[in-house]
């Protein structure tokens, strides 16, 4: 397995993505306490490459000048996120771009809605990290600054719009279960399921 998931703090989801040939590994946002998907990290003998942002928020990024000061991993965002985040982003990202971790492919997926630049990411072609753009069985907030609830709808279209394959592991442990597969979500998560901007804004 290429993903592990990680509780931090309350509510909060990290996760680390390794290679299990190279020992490579990425770090998705570790929030208040990036000591937790660290000890995953070392406990399986892991190098730190990557620390991933999924959006600005602190409770995403908090520990990420932490874990790069101990690691030398380099940070990435998108280049909307990375105005927030601030200087110590080493590698802004885009839609379609694509980051190795080893032999595991990380594609990047441009997500907005909750915030102006969030991004989702597609793990060989396995697994869907949606930060707080989606949730299992709903979708993050719009009404914080840089939300837009139209924004969100497209994004959301454009998850729709992915494999049934795909399972969906979200920024926070809001749902009923932790994780699951994309067809599940289209067939019952109500974001999903909203087939109008109308639809979604009544929800």
């Amino acid at each position: 397995m290429a993903l592990e998931q990680i509780r931090v703090g309350q509510d909060n989801f990290s996760y680390v993505i390794y290679c299990e040939r190279t020992k490579k590994a990425a770090i998705v946002d570790p929030g208040f306490d990036g000591s937790v998907p660290m000890k995953a990290v070392s406990d399986r003998g892991l190098s730190l490459e990557y620390i991933i942002n999924t959006h600005h928020h602190g409770d995403h990024t908090s520990d990420n000048q932490k874990l790069k000061d101990a690691t030398g991993a380099r940070i990435v965002a998108s280049k909307i996120e990375s105005r927030r985040i601030g200087s110590g982003v080493d590698l802004e990202v885009e839609n379609g771009d694509t980051l190795q971790i080893g032999d595991v492919e990380v594609k990047i997926l441009l997500t907005p809605g909750h915030t102006e630049g969030g991004i989702s990411l597609i793990v060989d072609s396995a697994f869907l990290i949606t930060g707080d753009t989606m949730f299992i069985g709903d979708c993050g907030r719009c009404d914080l600054p840089g939300g837009d609830i139209k924004v969100m709808f497209t994004s959301l279209q454009r998850i729709k719009g992915l494999s049934d394959d795909l399972i969906v592991y979200p920024g926070h442990d809001y749902g009923p279960i932790p994780h699951d597969a994309l067809g599940n979500q289209k067939r019952t998560n109500k974001v999903l399921m909203a087939k109008s901007l109308e639809e979604l804004s009544k929800i």
